[in-house]
């Protein structure tokens, strides 16, 4: 396609040309708020007045962080979480809380919030999503992952949310170790942990160790609408070929890209290294937007939609807008809730990129 000359080019990016690779050392370092996170706090959550779970869950979360002050994890397990010292012979309950809620509610605000007001030093607390986390076992293996977070105050996991049963066995064990070491736990999820799973696999096997992941936490249940989109101008319709084109060439760190050609490129890709894929990259410019074709697929569109959103990278398309790249039988299947997350945030990053259009 010809670019117009008045336009100051630079050649764009292709995510399809990349191929990340992610050091080990780097997995564990980088487990920190992503950079959409990184300012947040308590103070900055505006709970829906008409709400009262999302005021609570703040004021749970600012006391779990105020317990977690004098806790050192040594292994022992003994600290208890909610403040206060543990009569003998107490029952040891859940260390650890669950926040549930539709897409939109600010759990992930919240989750972020929690980590920054845990006072601890940065290397002795773990934020990552569970793909994250499953993939850190993945590259350290399981004793070394163990050995490596036992020594943590506080691991939050994001995104929880479990697809397999075979991960939901091996984050079950994790957990369990983690929290015999002493380590204070927090997850975001749209479904109750004793719910996880539900209507996907009923295997006793599964259903046994969803169980016993269930007891390790406190659930809170916050809800609300979604407020990235509350008293917010709809997003721009989507732009022609040309348009999207033109302003990945007039844009300093854009990337462009066929849609086709990308989904087909992060079939290749592990999801918890798109993070590094985004790495470096401004604006994500995308023609030929279309139905995305089978469940695989839109579930790693979904993850790329969140990492994207976590670096705040502004998104400009062309083609299908965003609520119709799934089906309807996608957007009423056990995975909707994920959908409908996906679709806000991207609808979110298109108002981003609305200033970037290139005329």
């Amino acid at each position: 396609m010809t670019v117009s000359s008045s336009i100051a080019e630079v050649v764009p990016q292709s995510l399809c040309a990349r191929e990340p690779r992610v050091p080990a050392d780097r997995l564990v370092a980088e487990m920190v708020p992503p950079p959409r996170f990184d300012a947040v706090r308590f103070d900055t959550y505006v709970p829906d007045p008409k709400q009262p779970s999302q005021t609570e869950a703040v004021n749970v979360l600012s006391g779990f962080a105020a317990g977690l002050g004098g806790a050192t994890a040594t292994g022992s397990g003994r600290k208890r979480w909610f403040g206060g010292k543990k009569k003998p012979n107490a029952p040891t309950g859940p260390r650890g809380v669950y926040l549930d809620g539709g897409y939109g509610v600010g759990k992930t605000h919240l989750l972020a919030s929690l980590w920054h007001a845990t006072p601890a030093a940065p290397e002795q607390k773990a934020f990552g999503t569970f793909v994250e986390l499953t993939n850190l076992v993945g590259a350290l293996g399981f004793q070394q992952t163990v050995q490596t977070l036992s020594g943590h105050r506080l691991l939050c996991i994001d995104e929880f949310e479990l697809d397999d049963p075979g991960d939901t066995v091996l984050v079950s064990s994790l957990l369990s170790r983690l929290v015999d070491a002493g380590v204070a736990l927090a997850a975001t999820s749209n479904t109750l942990p004793g719910k996880l799973g539900e209507g996907r696999f009923a295997a006793a096997d599964f259903l046994r160790e969803i169980q016993g992941l269930s007891a390790h936490f406190l659930p809170l249940r916050i809800d609300g609408d979604d407020y990235r989109h509350r008293g917010l101008p709809a997003a721009p319709a989507p732009y022609d070929d040309e348009q999207v084109t033109k302003t990945a060439y007039a844009t300093e760190g854009a990337s462009l890209d066929e849609f086709p050609a990308l989904l087909d490129h992060l079939a290749r890709i592990h999801p918890s290294r798109y993070g590094a894929l985004t790495e470096g990259v401004d604006a994500v410019c995308l023609t030929e937007m279309q139905p995305v074709a089978d469940q695989s697929t839109a579930l790693r569109l979904v993850v790329l939609a969140d990492r994207l959103y976590d670096r705040e990278v502004p998104v400009l398309a062309s083609g299908l807008p965003f609520d119709q790249l799934f089906s309807e039988e996608m957007l009423n299947g056990g995975y909707r809730k994920k959908y409908f997350r996906a679709i806000s945030r991207l609808t979110a990053l298109a108002r981003d990129a609305k200033g970037l259009v290139a005329q």
